[in-house]
Order: structure tokens, then sequence, then C-alpha cells
């Protein structure tokens, strides 16, 4: 067996945490990143995880068991490799094995297969995380990721519109030329919620049935791809776009009205959603 620092899953995994860290996304301990594991990988790690648990026969077993309320259930039996609660994005990297693990989800919550040592769990933000990836999923099977962190700018920005998709995304896409070709399915926003709730994770996978990154009013952004560089290009863009917004609010001479916009997604070929050019 080898040390998990030596798996790239397990590599790019605290390298993306560093990464959103390094961007002032993530301070202190904030932010939470997943990672739903396929067949292939999971079996890669059941042979190379210093660790790796799967069988609960003795009652000590059970205490790595743990209870979530209303798990969707084409979720059960999926495995994420998720961040802990309390983590630091800033060395998360130096000690997966304690503020990271991988647990597969059941039908009344989960089970920890490998890592969170000291005593530690996955995020407090777990159910969202679950209800995230079942929305994506439904949409893309390819999906994989949900990042969420505190993204400077988007916080800020979140501020000064109204908390609805269009009245979010548009400015975006019209100050910032190629907005609309990274998120063309736009940014989901609606009234702040209290952080680790089941309405917070309610309304996320709702929004996220039509677009792949959330901003949440007063808090952060959660955003979902296909790999960890796809969530951290699409925070990346959205919050430059918001930086560049806050930056010239009240003073631009000008700025992309939507026929513009539009032929921006004629000539890249993408389709922005519907209802927020309109």
């Amino acid at each position: 067996m080898v040390y998990s620092q030596e798996n790239k899953l397990i590599r790019d995994f605290g390298d993306i945490a560093y990464a959103m860290w390094e961007q002032g996304w993530d301070e202190y301990n904030g932010g939470n990143i997943s990672y739903l594991l396929d067949n292939d990988e999971l079996e890669t790690f059941k042979e190379t995880l210093v660790g790796f648990r799967e069988n609960f026969n003795t009652a000590d077993d059970q205490l790595r068991c743990f209870e979530v309320s209303n798990v969707p259930t084409a979720m059960i039996g999926k495995c994420l490799l998720i961040s802990a609660s309390g983590s630091h994005f800033r060395v998360l990297k130096r000690n997966v094995q304690r503020d990271a693990g991988i647990i597969r989800i059941t039908k009344s919550g989960y089970s920890i297969l490998w890592g969170f040592e000291l005593g530690h769990k996955p995020t407090s933000e777990i159910h969202v995380h679950i209800l995230a990836h079942h929305a994506r999923l439904q949409v893309d099977p390819q999906h994989r990721v949900v990042c969420h962190n505190h993204a400077t700018d988007v916080v800020a920005y979140s501020l000064t519109v109204e908390p609805n998709d269009k009245s979010f995304t548009l400015p975006l896409w019209q100050v910032l030329t190629e907005s609309v070709v990274v998120f063309p399915d736009g940014v989901g926003s609606f009234q702040w919620e209290v952080p680790g709730t089941t309405p917070l994770g309610l309304q996320t996978a709702e929004k996220l049935k039509k677009c792949r990154i959330v901003a949440w009013t007063n808090h952060g952004v959660l955003s979902t791809g296909k790999s960890f560089q796809d969530c951290f290009g699409l925070i990346e863009t959205v919050n430059k776009a918001a930086h560049i917004a806050l930056m010239t609010h009240g003073q631009r001479a000008h700025q992309l009205d939507c026929e513009k916009v539009k032929r921006v997604c004629k000539q890249m070929g993408v389709q922005p959603r519907e209802g927020l050019l309109d």
C-alpha cells in the first residue's frame, strides 16, 4: 500500500483547496469540497489507501456511521471524497487523512471508509453536497465535483443586486465579454439562508437544475463541474466579472447591451439560458 499523498486524486484535492485559499476565498476554516468517486476510482483507493475500511461489523465500527436526513434514493451507495468540518484549506494538502476522507452514502446518512483522523467528520454542509451532486447528476452524468467557498467579490456583489438569477447574471455578462461563454447557463441566486440547513440545500439543488454555480447571498458561492479545474475556473470567472461590476458601478461609459451579448453567443456557439437576456 502507498500513502494517501501519492494518490493523484488525493493530491489534486489538496491542491484545489490550497489554490482557493491562495485566492483569499477560504479564510480560516471556511469552504468545503467534495468529489464523487466512480467505481474504478473506489477500487483503486481500496488497494492503495492506508486505513481504508469497507466492512462495519463491530460496535466500534458503528462509531463510523452517522445520520443525515432526507437522502435522495439515487445517492444511496455512492461514495464521496469530502473535506472535514473545521479543516483549514491552507494546510489541508499536508493533512489529507485528518482534514478530509471518503464516505459512502447510506439510506440514513453515511459511513466513513477512510480518513477523518482524530475524530473529524465531514463538513457541516454535507447535506448540501449530497443534494447538489444529486441535482447535477440528473442534468449531467459526467458531473463529479462540488466546491463551496467565500469568493470575496461574489459576496460583495451579492449585496448590491436583487437575489434572483437574472439580476445577478446579466450585469456580469455585460461587463466581461467572455462571461457568457464560460457560464451561459447563468448564476443561481436566492435570499439569504442559514448555513448548513435543509432550506439552503433544497434551494441550491433547485437552482442547480438550470445552472452549475449558485451564489449564496451574504455568504459565498457553490460551484459544480466535471473536474476540480472546471469548478475553480467557473468561480474564478464569476468572481472576476463581479469584481469588474463592483469597480465600475455607476461609472460605466458603456457596457454590452443584450444584443451584443447575443452576438457573442452566436460567434462562440453557446446558448444563453432562456429568460436571462429577455
